[in-house]
């Protein structure tokens, strides 16, 4: 039966399903190969499948109403991802403009059975047939759909055979370290397949100089800055292209750095499955690398590295410490610009966790704090501990400058030998960039040589070529000419000095303003473990250093903001002082002459004076002038039976004595002794007289005042 179907012994069964609404449309033919090598070599596939166009004129449609959808040639039926003809041929079947849907196979459509079940609801909902090499088929029929739906599956089923087959091969090779994988710059496969070191010298000494500044300042980014700072290249292979290979040589940047510290082929060790990646509904690829314990192949001292296995772990967990967003209790983290000396060191000595630092601007100046906020932050718990870490600091410091002082020679001499290892590093390798510069104009001027003359076509390309090559060169030399000068001066007599000058006087060096907190703090880190604080009625400080001795520090708890705001005692007491003789506007100018500040830091005026009296419980101005006995201006004027304003006049023209108690000008008068009594009645009494013989005979009066 199945041969005389194939014979088309039966063509009826196909024709009576093509209909007038099909011929009506048109017929669409979907051609796929699932990569390049397939287009090129399996010709004879492609071939068949153009040929499908004579099944669709012999079903009745004519040739101009066959179209051919060919755009998807080297790509995958994996999904529809990339695949703009099977877009295509969607949309023209969701429209309802394709009668006939014609593939040599169900894989050359889709190996994705959700792309193929989504293509065969639309064809059944728009009465469109599909045609294969088997046979044409009816997707509103539920015999030709289940038909269908189960090609797909079988199709869908076949493709994962074949990936298990050949992820199963990879992966026993990649078990037994014999898979061939990239490796990175600086290693190289040798003729028999096995790992070796690259044989330039140049970037083997790259690549040692790279770790061993990691080991020196414990960050990606101290490596980056390094080699900026020396003027050093770094090299890499290029991976694609027309120069794939390649050795090239640029600026280091800090995600290769990363890549560098994190790949264990370094350390000798083979690895494979250290990252995983999916596809997502919308088609895109997305890689998230994997916890070591979960990578397929892991085989430590494979091959020859750079690092051992321990230097590598070590680098995993120094590079796991300095991440900034990592997890919820930041372990200890290199040294960063903040001025806290104990960043990434304190403990809490009530729960455990790590301290965090922030900092305030407090009077202009920037303060730590270190913060126990573990707690609060996961449970909405209230902060364990918040301690001003300004005291804190500078108790840590002088124990640090009392430990430095025995030791103090050995590490300046520590420190000159290690800046001129870095300089004698750095100018290896700027050696070796202008050694590369003049082999490379060397190879460009034998080839120059070896040209005939007469071929100008060839002459000139390779004698611009040897130009640029001179160039380079050249500007080779003065760079390294140039940085040989600068590290000269940087090693210069006035610079050993002040590197031996740490042996006698270190605590004046720690407090050099050129000293930045950076790099005390990477002293502070070499010496010390941690450091557990505890906050009571007294700060404890438990001070462990390196070498497993510990030290126990107390400290007075520090004051509250309030207090640190108080005006100092001595102040008080020349207010209460100065407030015998003056009123307050006066006192706030004579403290501000002497240069005194209240709490805040502030200028003294008579509100403050007047606002200190009232909170230390001081006697105003008024208060003791009344306490001596002075008399208010209508006491005086009762006890003289005179007018206020008269007893005023008179203390203006120096009759009676008096004192300004306050910024009003209000007066207060010292009883009238016997000597004044008089001259004070006397002046009443003329007074007196005077306006009688004002009222009396005003005329006389004037001409009497005129006369005077």
């Amino acid at each position: 039966m199945a041969e005389l179907l194939h014979t088309n012994a039966f063509p009826n069964l196909e024709t009576l399903k093509v209909t007038v609404s099909h011929l009506l449309r048109d017929a669409i033919l979907y051609v796929r190969q699932s990569t390049l090598h397939q287009v090129l070599q399996n010709t004879e596939s492609t071939q068949r499948q153009y040929a499908l166009q004579q099944r669709a004129v012999a079903l009745g449609w004519p040739i101009e109403r066959v179209r051919v959808i060919d755009c998807d040639l080297a790509h995958s039926g994996a999904s529809t991802a990339d695949r703009e003809g099977f877009q295509q041929l969607v949309t023209e079947v969701s429209l309802g403009h394709c009668g006939l849907v014609m593939g040599l196979e169900v894989s050359r459509l889709a190996r994705n059975s959700a792309d193929w079940q989504r293509l065969l609801e639309l064809c059944a909902l728009t009465n469109t047939l599909i045609l294969d090499e088997d046979g044409l088929y009816d997707c509103s029929g539920f015999n030709d759909r289940m038909l269908l739906g189960l090609k797909g599956t079988l199709s869908e089923a076949e493709l994962h055979f074949l990936r298990a087959r050949l992820q199963g091969g990879i992966l026993n090779k990649a078990r037994r370290g014999e898979l061939a994988s990239p490796l990175p710059v600086g290693l190289l496969y040798d003729e028999s397949g096995h790992v070796r070191r690259d044989p330039d010298q140049q970037v083997q000494q790259a690549i040692q100089l790279f770790f061993e500044t990691f080991h020196r300042t414990g960050t990606a980014w101290g490596i980056v800055a390094h080699f900026r700072r020396a003027g050093l290249r770094f090299p890499r292979r290029l991976r694609t292209g027309a120069r794939k290979g390649e050795l090239v040589w640029g600026e280091l940047q800090l995600s290769r750095a990363l890549q560098i510290l994190h790949n264990p082929r370094y350390a000798g060790a083979f690895f494979f499955g250290r990252t995983r990646t999916r596809t997502w509904p919308d088609g895109e690829k997305r890689t998230r690398v994997l916890p070591r314990e979960e990578w397929l192949v892991l085989i430590p001292n494979l091959h020859v590295g750079y690092i051992s296995w321990e230097e590598y772990q070590d680098h995993q967990r120094r590079l796991h410490e300095n991440a900034q967003a990592y997890g919820e209790d930041r372990r200890v983290s290199p040294p960063r610009e903040g001025p806290a000396l104990l960043q990434g060191l304190v403990i809490c000595g009530i729960c455990g966790h790590r301290m965090t630092v922030c900092y305030h601007v407090r009077q202009g100046r920037t303060d730590p704090d270190y913060t126990c906020r573990r707690e609060s932050v996961e449970h909405s718990a209230p902060v364990c501990q918040h301690i001003p870490g300004r005291a804190i600091d500078k108790a840590v410091s002088e124990l640090v400058l009392e430990t430095m002082t025995p030791v103090s020679l050995e590490v300046a001499l520590a420190v000159q030998q290690e800046m001129t290892l870095r300089l004698q590093e750095a100018d290896a390798l700027r050696a070796k960039q202008v050694d590369r510069a003049r082999y490379t104009a060397d190879v460009a001027a034998q080839r120059y040589r070896c040209v005939d003359p007469n071929n100008r076509l060839v002459a000139s390309t390779l004698e611009a070529e040897w130009n640029a090559a001179l160039k380079a060169l050249q500007q080779a030399q003065q760079e390294y000419e140039q940085h040989c000068q600068t590290d000269r001066q940087l090693m210069n007599a006035e610079v050993r000095d002040r590197i031996m000058a740490l042996a006698t006087d270190f605590p004046r060096v720690w407090k050099d303003t050129h000293t930045t907190d950076q790099d005390r703090k990477r002293l502070i880190h070499l010496l010390l473990e941690d450091v557990t604080l505890i906050k009571a009625h007294e700060i404890t400080l438990q001070v462990r250093f390196r070498g497993g001795a510990a030290r126990t520090l107390t400290l007075p708890a520090p004051r509250r903001i309030w207090e640190t705001w108080t005006t100092e005692p001595e102040v008080i007491a020349a207010i209460d002082t100065l407030l015998n003789e003056y009123t307050n506007e006066q006192v706030a100018a004579i403290l501000n002459k002497r240069g005194l500040r209240s709490g805040k830091g502030c200028l003294f005026h008579g509100y403050t004076i007047q606002k200190l009296c009232r909170i230390y419980g001081l006697k105003s101005r008024y208060d003791r002038l009344r306490e001596a006995g002075m008399l208010t201006p209508e006491e005086i004027a009762s006890l003289l039976q005179i007018n206020r304003k008269t007893a005023i006049k008179w203390y203006y023209a120096g009759l009676l004595r008096g004192y300004i108690c306050n910024s009003k000008g209000s007066l207060l008068f010292e009883p009238p002794g016997p000597d004044v009594l008089p001259k004070c009645l006397g002046q009443k009494l003329a007074t007196r007289r005077t306006m009688i013989h004002a009222k009396v005979m005003p005329e006389q009066t004037m001409e009497v005042q005129y006369e005077s």
